[in-house]
């Protein structure tokens, strides 16, 4: 007999759109420093939206690249919103310690915020993550996996997923979609 000491687990992922706020540089007393960034994400009707907001830490290093990125475009006040996936979500309690609610207490919600699918700046779409195949893409034999094949969770394109680029500029169209994340 045999016993396994791997660890499982089981994730809880939060997947929307928002408005990229704060985007800074934290530096803990103990521990290594990180980014970390608040998303306003929309909730609701989208007649009567409201926001919910994330306290952030960026996790891995296309999202770090990417959202490192839009820090000209946030600190110039435009709209930078995203389409997100967050894990690990949990609560922090806080006092206010100045304005209105002084001496209150508060909840934040914090989260890893684990990849960025696109980022749009006042509208314009400047970044669209390439597609890749999900695990139930992986276990469904009846769906073709191919680089191109959008993921089963998102809505059909009617072309696989490509980088936001002029239709005049052909050359840049098969350039990779971090080369256009550059560009912005």
């Amino acid at each position: 007999m045999t016993t396994s000491t791997e660890k499982s687990y089981f994730d809880l992922h939060i997947t929307g759109l928002g408005y990229l706020n704060r985007i800074r540089e934290v530096k803990p007393k103990k521990g290594d420093a990180f980014l970390a960034c608040d998303i306003a994400a929309l909730n609701g009707p989208s007649d009567d939206v409201s926001y919910v907001r994330f306290d952030t830490r960026v996790s891995g290093s296309e999202a770090q690249h990417l959202v490192r990125r839009c820090v000209q475009a946030v600190d110039a006040e435009k709209k930078v919103m995203i389409g997100f996936r967050l894990g690990d979500l949990w609560t922090d309690t806080f006092t206010y310690s100045k304005g209105k609610r002084a001496g209150e207490q508060g909840v934040s919600l914090k989260a890893r915020l684990l990849f960025v699918s696109w980022i749009k700046v006042d509208g314009k779409l400047v970044y669209k993550a390439e597609s890749k195949p999900t695990e139930t893409d992986e276990r469904d034999p009846e769906v073709p996996v191919t680089p191109d094949a959008p993921a089963t969770q998102q809505a059909p394109a009617p072309e696989p997923s490509k980088p936001a680029v002029d239709a005049a500029d052909d050359d840049a169209a098969d350039a990779p979609a971090l080369a256009v994340a550059e560009s912005f």
